[in-house]
């Protein structure tokens, strides 16, 4: 044989290929996992809208839509931007000097809101000042523009309420009930009807400029400035001109698809999301792809060291075996890493389109495939390769030829010094870890923990013939009475720990990676749901998709037999939080109440730890908790806050309570966020005693425990979202395990040549194979519920205060997976291998 290394690994290809097929599935699945999450990564960096509403306005002046943190860093200071949860206005006096600049034929101020039509069961409308005709394309059918006190409604709204140019109808809006004149009928134009805003051309209202913002509810203040040019000028010149004109208004000006992030804010929360999944998760990923992918090469080159062993008896030299190693790699890794970008590619297309149906991304927004997160797929697989064959060649090459065949025939015993020292500082890391997890709140607990299975998962990779060796030990007492082939398969599994432990490491992978995604969610809904079930304690819920009138808890309340009757508004504020030594603005789920915290007590225990809710008021709110410790804030202190639009706050905290997990986790008086909020009209209406008969018309009606399983359904994108990840790494620890033991069951068909020559029965052979993958999935499925448990426990007491909760069916379905994949990957190929040998 030819000693050119090049030639050694074509020849080692040719004449192994179980153990390089083993390798190259394993490199083609790394592949398949960062090009699916690098693809969402680039998707999230590069998203963006069209603009639809303002597609007729080349030029948008608006207000910045996000809430910036000014952290000191290493590097120095780094600014953070965090999407608002509602629209951050300008004023719209800026429309007077964005017409002045040159260029612009016209500066509109343009507003959005919603406008209850006359009873709750006529639901809404979406209003608008009459100006924004000029760019969205609206057109009069019938009578005149509107003036003060009067309204043009779109012919839809108009058939709806059976009402013509002259009649008056009566609509709510954030200034109160009144009856409006019909001045005339229009056809909403494409900017009018963007995004069903009109609901399909007719469910709008338009009113006059002077007193939209006022119906808005925001008196002297505008969505955004639109800006039309006049003809002949460039867009890119208008913009620089009208930036001019409002230099120093603090208001940002907008060209091309950055128009659409103004008018669809779910994009902000869409780039978050996509990475969130490209970025963080992504780097788990393919940490774990990559860790996966060397203990195969590793194993692939270990299988062979009989062969180097023999080539450096008949005179090759180390450095030659290092080339064949790095040579071999260069073959698989590349074709490996091309053909997994295919099936990741789908990977991303699918997790996209998921994310879109489920709202979490907008339908505007296109998946963004490139070459560079390819190019990323083929490098790291290569890389792994290289660095793995290198690492696992490394001895072969470098002992003498004598030692190299004493140790291939016999396994060495004693781990290697360095590998046991890293392997013992990853426990202790990991154990400190652990410590300061549960010593933790919030996010800190989860960052920790994330750090506590990354640890430990290091450190089952590099005392993995030790702990292999033990598990055999002890499952090997349990063996004692199955017989030949059970004390066989002990006896194999003590003697092959660094074979055995091959085959433990990725379900160990497996099966904490997969629990800990799960059962985080699991732990949080169990906490989340028992708060909601046991909070709310209104006899009824009464709710309306449009919004609520401004008067319903008073309507509530006059019904007979009522008790107490509560208006709630959702929605959300950002507080500034501590976590991983760095403030952060979390986005906090809120609720507006009307009323005061007596008659809120009637309807909705929040288990108020300290403090009263009577005092919850103008510049007094109440807090949950985990916030409060996040925050660094408790009793009497101010918490510093971004109300929805961006405003800056600082409330006293006159109250903590204990439920915040199921109910929101911030309690204001309603009046706090008027101006504030796009939608004016409360979400919920909590009422105690009387009959939900006469409560119907303001709404569905529902009891307690109706609103919680409801409240329930719209966490479903989390519970997805965490299964999603769970299935992905989850999935390719479980290939990765089945991978693994396949080839060494095909790389053992001479030992079980032999068992068969010495007189061990076909069935013998596949009971004592069947003992062996019993005893690996046994051993992998406890060593990663281990972990996933010293990872959950401190970061749920962290997040919620209680332990995990872990379902027994959906564990027995984990712990009972894990063990079919082994019995099937072993079985299967012990089978094919027996009957190749009878033939």
């Amino acid at each position: 044989m030819s000693l050119k290394p090049n030639g050694l690994a074509r020849a080692a290809v040719r004449f192994k290929p179980a153990s390089f097929a083993g390798t190259f599935v394993a490199l083609m699945m790394s592949a398949l996992i960062v090009t699916a999450c690098g693809v969402l990564l680039e998707t999230g960096l590069r998203a963006s809208v069209p603009a639809e509403r303002y597609a007729g306005a080349p030029v948008v002046a608006a207000a910045d839509q996000s809430a910036r943190v000014v952290a000191d860093t290493v590097d120095g200071p780094e600014e953070t931007a965090y999407p608002l949860p509602d629209t951050a206005r300008v004023d719209a006096g800026l429309a007077a000097r964005a017409a002045r600049a040159p260029g612009a034929a016209v500066a509109v101020p343009d507003f959005t809101f919603p406008v209850l039509r006359g009873t709750a069961a006529s639901g809404a409308l979406t209003g608008h000042g009459w100006g924004s005709h000029v760019f969205t394309g609206t057109a009069l059918s019938e009578g005149a523009a509107p003036h003060a006190g009067e309204v043009v409604l779109g012919t839809g709204a108009a058939r709806a309420a059976r009402a013509g140019v002259g009649d008056t109808v009566t609509l709510e809006t954030a200034d109160g009930r009144a009856g409006f004149r019909v001045s005339g009928l229009a056809e909403a134009g494409a900017g009018d009807t963007a995004g069903g805003d009109a609901g399909g051309g007719g469910a709008a209202a338009w009113f006059a400029d002077d007193e939209a913002s006022v119906l808005a509810g925001h008196p002297g203040r505008a969505d955004a400035i639109a800006v039309l040019a006049e003809d002949g000028t460039d867009p890119a010149d208008l913009a620089a001109a009208v930036g001019a004109s409002l230099a120093g208004s603090g208001a940002h000006v907008l060209t091309g698809d950055d128009r659409g992030e103004v008018e669809d804010h779910t994009l902000a929360y869409a780039k978050e999301t996509l990475f969130a999944i490209g970025a963080s998760f992504g780097a788990i990923a393919t940490l774990v792809a990559v860790f996966t992918a060397a203990g195969t090469v590793a194993l692939s080159v270990g299988q062979r060291s009989r062969e180097f062993a023999l080539l450096r008896a008949v005179g090759a030299t180390p450095r030659q075996i290092r080339r064949a190693v790095a040579s071999e790699a260069l073959l698989v890794a590349p074709l490996a890493g091309l053909l997994g970008c295919l099936p990741g590619i789908g990977l991303a297309h699918w997790w996209f389109g998921q994310m879109q149906d489920r709202g979490a991304v907008p339908d505007a927004v296109e998946l963004h495939v490139s070459g560079f997160p390819l190019l990323a797929a083929v490098a790291v697989g290569l890389l792994t390769a290289l660095g793995a064959g290198w690492a696992a060649g490394r001895r072969p090459a470098r002992i003498k030829p004598g030692q190299a065949l004493a140790e291939a025939s016999v396994e060495r015993l004693r781990p290697g010094v360095v590998r046991t020292v890293l392997g013992l500082v990853a426990v202790g890391g990991g154990a400190v870890l652990a410590g300061v997890a549960a010593s933790a709140a919030g996010s800190d607990a989860a960052n920790a923990s994330l750090g506590v299975v990354m640890l430990f998962m290091l450190a089952v990779a590099l005392l993995g013939p030790v702990l292999a060796r033990l598990c055999a030990a002890l499952f090997g007492l349990l063996l004692r009475g199955g017989g030949a082939s059970a004390s066989l398969a002990a006896a194999n599994s003590r003697t092959n720990a660094r074979r055995l432990a091959s085959a433990i490491t990725p379900i160990v992978l497996a099966m904490a990676f997969a629990s800990t995604l799960v059962f985080m969610h699991t732990s949080e809904s169990h906490v989340a749901s028992e708060q909601l079930r046991d909070g709310v304690t209104a006899d009824h819920v009464v709710t309306n998709p449009a919004g609520l009138p401004a008067d319903a808890a008073d309507r509530a309340a006059r019904v007979p037999g009522v008790d107490a009757a509560v208006s709630l508004l959702d929605t959300q504020v950002l507080v500034p939080v501590r976590g991983g030594g760095e403030t952060s603005l979390q986005g906090t789920a809120t609720q507006g109440v009307s009323g005061s915290g007596a008659r809120l007590a009637k309807v909705q225990d929040l288990d108020v730890r300290e403090g009263s809710l009577d005092r919850v008021g103008e510049g007094r709110i109440a807090v949950d908790r985990t916030l409060a410790t996040a925050a660094g804030a408790g009793l009497g202190d101010t918490l510093p806050l971004h109300l929805p639009d961006g405003t800056k706050a600082a409330p006293e905290i006159v109250a903590v309570y204990g439920r915040g997990m199921g109910l929101p986790a911030v309690t204001m008086d309603r009046a706090s966020l008027d101006g504030h909020l796009t939608s004016p009209f409360a979400d919920t209406l909590l009422v105690s005693g009387g009959e939900a008969g006469p409560l119907g018309a303001l709404g569905e009606v529902t009891d307690a425990s109706g609103y919680a399983l409801a409240q329930n359904v719209d966490r479903e994108f989390g519970a997805w979202a965490n299964y999603v990840m769970a299935a992905v790494l989850g999935g390719f620890a479980a290939i990765a395990a089945v991978n693994t033991l396949v080839m060494t069951v095909l790389d053992r068909r001479r030992e079980l040549h032999t068992l068969r020559l010495v007189g061990s029965t076909r069935r013998q052979v596949l009971r004592m194979l069947g003992w062996e993958s019993l005893l690996v999935s046994a051993a992998g499925v406890v060593l990663g519920t281990a972990i996933a448990m010293i990872t959950l426990t401190p970061m749920m007491r962290g997040l919620t205060g209680e332990s995990p909760h872990v379902p027994p069916l959906l564990y027995g379905a984990f712990a009972a997976t894990a063990v079919a994949l082994g019995l099937a990957a072993v079985a299967l190929p012990a089978r094919a291998a027996l009957r190749e040998r009878q033939g």
